[in-house]
C-alpha cells in the first residue's frame, strides 16, 4: 500500500510539474513576442528620429575649407594627417604635395576655422586660408 501511495504521489507531482512547466513556457513566449514586438517598434522610432536628425544636420554642419600649408615631403602629410583628423569635428583631410594644399572638412558645430588654423600651428606647420568652399 505504501508503495502505490508513493508511486501515486510522485505521478501526482511529475503531472503537475508538466503542466506548470507547460503554462510556464506558454506565458514566457506570450511575453517574448511583445518584448520583441516592443523592441522592433522602439527600433524603428529611432531610426526615424536618426534619419531626420541626419537630413537635417548633413546639410548646414559640414565645411571644407582649402589651406595653404608649406609641404616639403610625405612625411609632411602624414604629420598633418596624424594630428588633425583627431581634432574635434575633422572629418575629411586630403593633403597635395604639388599643389602644397590642405582640404579640411570639418563639422561647424564642434569646430571652427581659427581652431584648426591653431592646431596647425601646434604641430609646426601653420596654414592659411587659399579658398573657400562649402558643401
Amino acid at each position: 500500500m505504501k508503495k502505490s501511495l508513493l508511486s501515486f504521489s510522485v505521478a501526482v507531482f511529475v503531472l503537475l510539474a508538466a503542466g506548470d512547466l507547460s503554462l510556464y513556457a506558454h506565458n514566457n513566449a506570450d511575453v517574448d513576442a511583445q518584448t520583441q514586438a516592443s523592441v522592433l517598434n522602439d527600433s524603428q522610432t529611432s531610426e526615424q528620429k536618426q534619419a531626420s536628425s541626419t537630413s537635417t544636420s548633413k546639410k548646414s554642419s559640414k565645411q571644407t575649407v582649402l589651406l595653404n600649408c608649406d609641404l616639403h615631403c610625405k612625411g609632411c602629410c602624414d604629420k598633418i594627417m596624424k594630428n588633425i583628423a583627431f581634432e574635434k569635428g575633422v572629418k575629411d583631410i586630403v593633403c597635395d604635395l604639388d599643389t602644397k594644399t590642405v582640404a579640411v572638412t570639418f563639422d561647424t558645430r564642434k569646430t571652427n576655422l581659427d581652431t584648426l588654423l591653431k592646431a596647425f600651428e601646434r604641430i609646426g606647420k601653420p596654414a592659411t586660408l587659399a579658398q573657400p568652399t562649402n558643401q
